[in-house]
């Protein structure tokens, strides 16, 4: 009776000391749930699964380097990844269920315009903060939720100096072929045109693909009958390859322009390195090693050592989320009220940790609609790879300006 009076007293001691001992690791390793809602399958995933993997990269560098540290508390970030799959209906579903279900407070990623724009209509009246990626369709910030902040300009911002550029090129008329249904190249296509016509130049032709659509010829043929000095295609990554690779097997010859984004092994799924020599992309500057600093070097060589392949050019927009929602929560000293990290993140100066070239206003990385702008610059597909070329000229305050007057 005694021995076994013993046991259970030692048992007893145990569990206490163990009990003491898990409670005290768990108190020093408190934890900020981040949401990620993003496209992880289907088309739109070649923008949104770099964005999480980037995400993720940034959640362990900032853990291993002792989390964040708030007033007196020190956290640690853990990843809730949920796939919008580049859908309106999945997207308010996701981030519904973040909310709802997860009580997630911090909500990143956003890489496709339609689910993004459903979820930013409704986000003002939640007690969140919402940091946006690659989604680049204009209105998501003109909704005037003091929530939501955008790492990547809108689309239009680049589209103006697209036109510019292509003008300056002595291109007189150009044949135009995308995704001209999807608000945010519709956008940058009237931008583009805006500043292309006030330079002397016309579009000739708008010919309309699908996401899906892979055989391009009935377009390119209806443009080839037009004789244009040039092609302008906008839209996602691989229909607009088919068009790039088509167009060469119909022995058109004339100057290809792009905006799309996308990295050499994601076009050369669809297209040869022959076939895309010369192509142009007119984009933000993104992940152009030759154009930023050490850190984005850093940053390829990480992702490329961690998941096996280069980084998409568009993931440091949801990289930099990680760093801005880092910073700001220590610029308040507290991760409890996510309106008070909203108000902080909007009068952050650009993060140290900041992969993308960002053009500060006023001093700060996003404005007063909770907009950042990132340079831009052209590209041109030469043996086998994207070089950048030069750098768009961009004007951020005057853009800034333009987009607080179509604010609602």
């Amino acid at each position: 009776m005694h021995h076994s009076t013993t046991k259970v007293l030692k048992r007893s001691v145990v569990a206490a000391l163990m009990a003491v001992f898990t409670g005290s690791i768990y108190a020093a390793d408190k934890m900020i749930d981040i949401g990620v809602s993003d496209a992880l399958t289907g088309p739109g995933a070649v923008y949104g699964l770099p964005q999480s993997n980037a995400v993720k990269m940034a959640v362990e560098e900032i853990n291993a380097q002792g989390g964040v540290k708030a007033g007196s508390d020190t956290y640690k970030f853990n990843v809730i990844a949920y796939d919008d799959k580049a859908n309106p209906t999945e997207g308010t579903n996701v981030v519904r269920k973040l909310i709802d279900r997860d009580n997630v407070k911090f909500i990143v990623g956003f890489c496709c315009s339609g689910p993004t724009s459903a979820v930013a209509s409704f986000i003002a009246k939640e007690p969140v903060v919402m940091l946006v990626g690659n989604a680049a369709e204009r209105s998501i910030t003109t909704q005037g939720a003091p929530n939501l902040l955008r790492t990547r300009p809108p689309a239009d911002f680049t589209g103006a100096a697209a036109g510019t550029f292509v003008a300056q090129k002595g291109v007189k008329n150009i044949a135009v072929i995308g995704n001209l249904d999807v608000a945010l190249y519709a956008q940058y296509l009237e931008a583009f045109e805006r500043e292309f016509t006030k330079a002397g130049g016309k579009v000739v032709a708008r010919e309309s693909f699908g996401l899906k659509d892979r055989d391009m010829t009935p377009q390119l043929t209806k443009v080839r009958a037009l004789n244009p000095e040039a092609l302008l295609v906008i839209g996602y990554i691989e229909p607009a390859a088919f068009v790039y690779r088509q167009s060469v097997e119909m022995g058109m010859k004339l100057p290809r322009y792009g905006f799309t984004s996308g990295s050499e092994e994601q076009f050369l799924k669809v297209a040869s390195s022959e076939q895309m020599e010369g192509v142009w992309d007119l984009r933000p500057l993104e992940l152009t090693l030759d154009a930023l600093g050490p850190t984005a070097k850093t940053y390829a060589e990480n992702y490329n050592k961690k998941f096996g392949m280069a980084a998409a050019p568009s993931s440091p927009y949801a990289y930099d989320q990680v760093y801005v929602l880092k910073n700001a929560i220590e610029a308040v000293g507290s991760a409890s009220d996510p309106a008070k990290i909203a108000a902080a993140a909007h009068q952050l100066a650009i993060p140290a940790q900041a992969v993308m070239k960002y053009l500060p206003v006023a001093g700060k990385m996003f404005d007063e609609n909770g907009q950042a702008y990132t340079a831009n610059g052209a590209f041109q597909w030469q043996k086998g790879k994207w070089v950048y070329v030069s750098d768009l000229p961009s004007d951020a305050m005057a853009y800034s300006a333009y987009l607080k007057s179509l604010r609602k």
